[in-house]
């Protein structure tokens, strides 16, 4: 089951469903958009904030996957409707405070009900959150972690446009001293980054990455800092940032959809995660792939794969936790995911 479905995001993860010969249903408010991508599957009316509606829809599916955002505003009703239903649910929830309180409201519940439900499963939350695990494996517990992003002709969909605006508004969470705190007024501490194996030095922000939230349930840190390349703040996207938020959709709609195929075959993204124990030993993880948005499909498609064929325990997990790591990365290979960990002395 995609919900969700007639998105740019929707529409890649039904295609990429249909291409690994899982059964589909598809749903969403618009029945004539939802059977314009459906491919021959089965279409289930059902408006996303209408949490009854979406329960009838996902009745007799195994893993809802869950395409609609921002998350904020839409996401609750999608988890409430899969547990309630006994229906498995992974979705690319980004938005810290609605990722916090996901786990803070549902965990229970969806251990009671044998449900597993896996947010922050994009293309770089899940991507940092296994390499970040995997790095601080090796040293922890952890004085430090920080999660970089970088990526190259990465041309933003509308509706990841929206979620990032939501996340930017949503403010930013920072994890120090053993406690989240808000990060306003916090200078980044990592104003530079140089990936492994490059020599180009990249200045960066400050990013409200979900890492913050998922990490930490798995890896022993005393801080977190997740950065990304300034560059991804272009003109066009700091232009909407000091539009009032009434006024993005009606921005944002006039812009292209998303990026045309050869635009987004060739966007690529490498994320790292570099860890210092207590003890001063370090580590980094480090993850680089292709096609952003084939490969959010991708992620999501081989996670509700995993969970309909009885991966993870139930309740709210991050992927690291639902999923072995290194064998969830070996398991894309073939999508062209490479990664390593390399830990190194004091």
């Amino acid at each position: 089951m995609a919900t969700g479905t007639p998105g740019h995001t929707g529409r890649r993860v039904t295609a990429e469903a249909h291409r690994r010969g899982l059964d589909v249903v598809v749903s969403g408010r618009d029945a004539s958009r939802l059977r314009e991508v459906a491919e021959g599957a089965e279409v289930r009316v059902a408006d996303v904030n209408d949490t009854p509606a979406l329960a009838r829809a996902f009745d007799g599916c195994d893993v809802v996957i869950g395409c609609a955002g921002p998350f904020s505003r839409v996401g609750d009703p999608v988890v409430r409707a899969a547990i309630t239903t006994g229906v498995h649910n992974v979705d690319t929830y980004a938005e810290q405070p609605f990722l916090r309180r996901v786990f803070d409201t549902y965990t229970e519940q969806a251990e009671q009900a044998g449900v597993r439900v896996v947010p922050a499963v994009g293309f770089d939350i899940l991507l940092g959150d296994m390499i970040a695990h995997l790095a601080g494996a090796r040293v922890e517990p952890l004085e430090e972690l920080t999660i970089a992003y970088q990526t190259n002709d990465f041309d933003m969909t509308q509706g990841t446009i929206r979620s990032s605006l939501q996340v930017l508004l949503d403010g930013d969470l920072a994890y120090e001293d053993d406690q989240w705190r808000p990060a306003e007024g916090l200078a980044v501490r990592r104003t530079s980054f140089t990936l492994p194996g490059h020599s180009t030095e990249r200045m960066t922000a400050r990013w409200p990455g979900a890492e913050i939230v998922t990490v930490l349930r798995h890896v022993r840190a005393r801080r977190v800092e997740i950065i990304t390349d300034a560059a991804v703040f272009t003109p066009e996207l700091i232009s909407l940032m000091r539009l009032p938020a009434d006024q993005w959709d009606a921005v944002i709609g006039q812009l292209p959809e998303g990026p045309s195929e050869e635009r987004r075959a060739v966007a690529d993204f490498t994320i790292v995660a570099e860890a210092v124990g207590v003890d001063g030993r370090r580590a980094t993880g480090m993850a680089h792939a292709t096609d952003i948005y084939g490969s959010a499909a991708v992620f999501t498609v081989e996670a509700a794969r995993r969970l309909a064929a009885g991966e993870a325990k139930a309740g709210v997990l991050s992927p690291a936790q639902a999923f072995d790591p290194a064998a969830f990365l070996e398991g894309l290979a073939w999508h062209g995911i490479e990664w390593n960990v390399v830990a190194g002395e004091k």
